[in-house]
């Protein structure tokens, strides 16, 4: 693997780990001020390093690096410029947890392609045992997500 490849998927798991971190914080009413900057920090760079690859036309990996910045932008002015009040907190939450899923799912595609047991139980992508690792992933993190948007308390973000 190139430097800049490793480079990536390293910014890539961070932003992973930190997502659960900041989903569970979350779901236990938590803020997590640093995690959270890191978390979008990282998901914001993982998707910038994605469309850095010599990589001619679209893809689908090039298309939910799109989404998540379109995403975050929403999610980043709900944080820091909101504050997190009103309809915002919702705002904030919702497409958090979604951009973290869109991580996730793309670590789902690349272990499989990547890693030479998954790959053969799934070759195509399409077989059973990569439609289950997608359908559990969703699953997951719509109930991750559920669970976040009711236990996430309004809490105004103070300037700081």
């Amino acid at each position: 693997m190139s430097t800049f490849t490793l480079i990536h998927v390293a910014i890539s798991l961070a932003a992973i780990v930190s997502g659960f971190i900041v989903v569970f914080g979350m779901i236990a009413g938590k803020r997590f001020d640093r995690w959270t900057a890191f978390f979008l920090a990282t998901t914001v760079a993982t998707s910038i390093t994605g469309f850095m690859f010599p990589i001619h036309g679209m893809t689908p990996g090039l298309a939910l690096g799109l989404i998540s910045l379109l995403v975050l932008t929403p999610v980043i002015y709900a944080r820091y410029s909101r504050r997190l009040t009103g309809v915002w907190r919702r705002v904030y939450v919702v497409g958090a947890v979604f951009a973290f899923y869109l991580n996730f799912l793309v670590l789902i595609v690349q272990s499989f392609q990547k890693v030479p047991a998954l790959k053969s139980l799934a070759p195509n992508q399409t077989e059973p045992p990569f439609v289950a690792a997608q359908l559990v992933a969703m699953a997951a993190f719509v109930v991750l997500g559920a669970l976040a948007a009711k236990r996430f308390r309004e809490q105004p973000v103070t300037a700081s």
